[in-house]
């Protein structure tokens, strides 16, 4: 579980006594790549909230590399891919750019990005944290807390949405390929894809083919604005992986991924894959 700190206070009391009073945790984010290539990790705090790393590293496939934040830290983690940098950390990614640095220094992730939110020791000192597509999605992403108490739910999404993406949503690469898929706000940017005017609330703003196609491939992730019921989740005292490409293919990165996980695990990450397809075209065609 997450390093518990204790403080001794002193109160005289007769013939005295100590008292330890438990303060908030330090939290252990660690992040994998399951992916068949390189990623670059991007770390946005939330404001006037210390940034960590950073704000962004390089990690090859099948690697692990931790962070440690302080309590009440809060913010967004996305992996960002295609990317290219000279010796002073100055390039740009195919997905998930940061205004075209290693190091994202604050910045956020250009959509379309698949996100990990958290905010720690918040309410009753509860983490909440979430996978978010409301950005749009770039890969396969997880969070998997471990050593805490509470529900301490695993929100993810393990499916390739790229594969499925909707061709309005789709976006491609100089050769073709689907590489990341937008959300319905960011193609056409009106209110009831948005969740603005009209639509900005959790009573007018609701799931639309668009959201339906993402929340059938990922179930526990946000797919749109008031996506909470069932995207939320909590847990206390946790350490936490963040997974990349959790539903890849047979090759070493992902191997290794298979191998650091239960095989339960592995089976929740494999099935989405499995039953996307037919999900999709059926919402698709409703369109």
């Amino acid at each position: 579980m997450a390093t518990i700190m204790y403080l001794a206070v002193a109160f005289v009391l007769g013939r005295g006594s100590v008292v330890f009073v438990e303060i908030a945790a330090a939290t252990t984010f660690t992040f994998m790549n399951g992916c068949q290539n390189e990623l670059w990790v991007g770390i946005q705090a939330n404001a006037g909230i210390p940034l960590l790393a950073e704000g962004g590293f390089a990690l090859a496939p099948g690697n692990k590399s931790s962070v440690v934040a302080e309590a009440g830290w809060g913010g967004r983690f996305w992996g960002r891919t295609g990317c290219v940098f000279d010796a002073h950390g100055i390039g740009s990614c195919q997905t998930g750019d940061c205004g075209g640095v290693l190091k994202c220094a604050g910045a956020g992730g250009a959509p379309p990005a698949s996100l990990a939110e958290f905010t720690l020791n918040a309410a009753n000192g509860d983490d909440f944290y979430d996978v978010s597509l409301v950005d749009g999605y770039n890969m396969a992403i997880r969070i998997t807390p471990s050593g805490g108490k509470g529900a301490c739910g695993v929100p993810g999404c393990t499916s390739n949405l790229n594969t499925h993406c909707p061709a309005a949503l789709q976006v491609m690469s100089a050769t073709g390929s689907v590489v990341a898929c937008k959300s319905a706000c960011a193609a056409f940017g009106t209110p009831q894809y948005c969740c603005t005017d009209a639509y900005g609330s959790p009573t007018t703003c609701l799931p639309t083919p668009y959201s339906k196609v993402f929340k059938s491939a990922c179930p526990t992730a946000y797919s749109y604005a008031y996506d909470d019921a069932s995207s939320t989740f909590t847990c206390t005292g946790a350490n936490y992986q963040i997974s990349f490409c959790t539903a890849c293919g047979f090759h070493v990165g992902c191997l290794v991924f298979i191998l650091s996980q239960s095989f339960a695990s592995f089976l929740c990450c494999l099935w989405p894959t499995l039953t996307m397809s037919v999900v999709t075209y059926v919402v698709i065609y409703a369109v």
